[in-house]
């Protein structure tokens, strides 16, 4: 995979960098800036070796048009804020607006370009449509650096089609990224524990049935967990359930069984009257939870299973909580799952999205793992062995 310094000497050069600032707000408030401090050091290195920096971002899902509530403003003044520069924002992405700026810019500025979704054709399916908007982001710039490990799993204008027109390289985050995920799917150090949780089972079929094959053990917990325990034919009450998987799961329990991979199911789960942060709760055998009752977090008796099974791997990868850490009586689950991590002197992974806001929400040391990826969808399309197209369209 080509990287910056395979651009050669950048200085006087205009170079434009697709970063991942795709972060949780709250009206125009920032409630999580951690993807945004994880677009610094690309951003930084390009300036100091005497680039012009333009960057372009999603936020949100806009329907391909612009909408206030989608603008990048908040990204682009806390990015001013880390790196100690103004950042000017354009008012739009490809025209009048960002035209000017990015001609006004010199050598150790940054602009950023209004959402890169405002424009319908960045997600096109249609590649003339997507070839079409990178042929104008590519105009303004001299070199093209994808940095936003977020969508390099999307053949999308700004991340794979102006790849393929301006000289390209991955940037720090994906570079590391790609070292650090990859050092658990090639040769993983053993044993290799995988914690999968969340809402859904759907959401990680393919990852699941890939690590049936790769791993040494799977500890499930999350809502997902529940389609499990229906599996084995216990009741989950009001529990998450999606029945269209039962056969599914009981055909990843077998398989795990011939393959000799071991499966950690929940023994005891904390059930609620109802979501809710100040519903009653009581924590009962997995195999016994009450019809009337919600599962929102792994017991605490299975808290200290899973983190005797992580303790002693070489190699362990989380991606989704065991419960609902949001709220503070059904987040224990959570914190022992990040605390076995950082207790363990194997290499950890936390695989982005909802586990790494976990992590910081719970107020863990994000220097303690081993790494922490920003891309919860690309993470897990790595662990499930597919090829990223915005991945592959920067290899040398």
């Amino acid at each position: 995979m080509k990287t910056i310094d395979s651009l050669g000497d950048l200085a006087g050069k205009k170079v434009l960098v697709r970063s991942d600032l795709n972060v949780p707000l709250d009206g125009t408030t920032i409630t999580d800036d951690g993807r945004v401090r994880a677009s610094v050091p690309t951003i930084q290195k390009l300036l100091d070796a005497g680039a012009a920096v333009i960057v372009t971002a999603h936020l949100g899902r806009p329907k391909g048009a612009p909408e206030d509530k989608y603008s990048l403003a908040p990204a682009a003044a806390r990015l001013a804020e880390l790196l100690g520069r103004p950042v000017t924002l354009a008012e739009d992405l490809v025209g009048p607006s960002a035209a000017a700026v990015v001609a006004a810019l010199e050598p150790g500025q940054v602009a950023m370009l209004e959402n890169v979704r405002f424009d319908a054709r960045e997600t096109s399916k249609v590649d003339e449509e997507r070839q079409a908007l990178a042929a104008e982001l590519a105009a303004f710039a001299d070199a093209f650096v994808s940095d936003g490990f977020g969508v390099v799993h999307r053949k999308q204008a700004s991340v794979y089609d102006v790849a393929q027109i301006l000289p390209a390289a991955a940037g720090t985050l994906v570079e590391n990224e790609v070292v650090s995920l990859s050092k658990a799917v090639t040769d993983p150090a053993r044993p290799y524990a995988v914690v999968l949780g969340g809402s859904k089972v759907s959401d990680k079929l393919g990852v699941i049935a890939n690590l049936l094959t790769k791993a040494d053990r799977l500890l499930i917990g999350g809502g997902m967990v529940f389609t499990f325990l229906a599996a084995k034919g216990y009741g989950v009450g009001k529990s998450l359930l999606e029945a269209d998987q039962l056969d599914t799961v009981k055909g990843y329990l077998a398989t795990a069984e011939e393959n000799g991979v071991e499966i950690v199911l929940p023994t005891d789960i904390v059930a609620a009257s109802a979501f809710a942060a100040d519903a009653d709760a009581l924590v009962v055998a997995a195999d016994a939870i009450p019809d009337d009752r919600i599962g929102l977090d792994i017991g605490p008796d299975s808290a200290a299973l899973f983190a005797s099974k992580i303790a002693d791997a070489k190699t362990i990868v989380w991606n989704g909580p065991m419960g609902v850490f949001e709220f503070e009586a059904f987040a224990n689950g959570t914190k022992a799952v990040a605390q076995a991590m950082i207790d363990s002197d194997g290499f950890s992974v936390v695989g982005g999205g909802d586990s790494a806001a976990a992590v910081r929400l719970l107020g863990f040391d994000e220097a303690a793992f081993g790494h922490i990826s920003t891309g919860g969808g690309a993470s897990l399309e790595l662990l499930e062995g597919k090829v990223l197209p915005g991945l592959a369209v920067l290899e040398d």
